[in-house]
């Protein structure tokens, strides 16, 4: 039985990869999947979403013809998955279609609208039903993705239509200020139409690769979650009891073995979120007997560095209680104006020099 759906970006969400010039499109292209490097912590998350029972569907933005060296590289990495969508380039380029060849709006929404409504589809017809961790039969979604392109807007324009806020007439309206072809609007729409309404989209998780400044992306409400590292998503889907404590050590381990972070620095990736509102402050409790079980029964590595991150959590939970955003609904309640939006949803930044 499906308890929870998480929907993964590629490209500079899990993969540290470069797009910005011509030179880089063609390195990516030509990379073997062992060179093809991870951002720290991904892999290991990813694989304990998978081992918590998650269902992993990947949607990227890389071209199809890079298919087998993509799903080779999460091979290598220990990562299984239910559904591989990538983007059909050389049709649109054949089709003349050259504008569609950068956009996202116009590839992700429909993709993430047919996949919903297929899955759907999938249950109504006799497979199991879809349920949450708490029993709710809803098959609830977490999406990652990263402040590159459109994702924190195409995620959550695809939110609120699953939930009903966005009417037909306004995502129709969105569709065509964002100059997606007419052709895709109407499968767009005809997707949206057969989706049953509900609040799907538990939390987007955004990695903030461009090291876009936080506050830009309030406007989507406190749902979405602008991250650094991948132990404050870690932290986040923890609270939302999405994985046990123990996955959350295990992201812990990888940044300090291969990335050099001690125990202060673990402990400050839990701080900046509560500073920012983002974390209840629930659950913190449980690291430390999970660690106390974890080194139990076997060796762990950087168990010291994980010990002093524990020990300073407590005092940072209180601090996210007093911060967090879900205290009021004020914040929840402001629809954003996808249609005025829309107009900046694909700028392209090219990082400082």
């Amino acid at each position: 039985m499906t308890t929870h759906i998480a929907r993964w970006d590629l490209d500079k969400t899990y993969l540290r990869t470069e797009f910005d010039t011509l030179r880089d499109l063609v390195r990516t292209a030509l990379e073997r999947p062992d060179q093809k490097r991870t951002n720290p912590g991904a892999a290991t998350l990813l694989r304990e979403l998978v081992r918590a029972g998650v269902s992993v569907h990947i949607l990227s933005g890389s071209p199809e013809q890079m298919r087998s060296r993509l799903e080779d590289k999460l091979r290598l990495d220990g990562i299984t998955w239910e559904s591989f969508t990538l983007k059909p380039n050389l049709q649109n380029v054949l089709r003349l279609r050259f504008r569609a060849v950068r956009d996202q709006l116009g590839y992700k929404l429909p993709a993430l609208l047919a996949a919903r409504a297929a899955t759907q589809m999938g249950h109504e017809r006799g497979g199991e039903p879809m349920a949450s961790s708490d029993g709710d039969e809803t098959g609830r979604e977490t999406l990652f993705g990263d402040d590159a392109e459109a994702d924190a807007f195409v995620y959550s324009l695809y939110a609120d239509v699953l939930s009903g806020k966005v009417s037909p007439e306004t995502l129709e309206e969105v569709l065509e200020r964002g100059r997606v072809y007419p052709d895709v609007i109407t499968h767009a729409m005809q997707h949206a139409r057969m989706i049953e309404r509900g609040d799907i989209v538990e939390r987007i998780l955004i990695h903030l690769e461009r090291q876009t400044p936080p506050d830009d992306f309030r406007v989507y409400g406190a749902r979405a979650v602008p991250f650094y590292n991948y132990l404050q998503a870690a932290f986040v889907l923890h609270e939302d009891a999405r994985v046990p404590a123990e996955s959350v050590l295990r992201v812990a381990v990888e940044l300090v073995v291969e990335h050099r972070f001690d125990g202060d620095a673990l402990a400050r990736s839990y701080l900046d979120l509560a500073r920012r509102g983002h974390l209840r402050g629930t659950r913190a409790d449980e690291l430390g007997p999970a660690l106390a079980a974890w080194t139990e029964r076997e060796r762990v590595p950087a168990a010291g560095e994980l010990r002093a991150m524990v020990e300073r959590l407590p005092r940072f939970a209180e601090l996210a209680q007093q911060n967090h955003r879900g205290r009021g609904r004020e914040e929840e309640a402001a629809l954003p104006e996808y249609a005025e939006l829309v107009a900046l949803h694909n700028r392209r930044r090219r990082p400082s020099p």
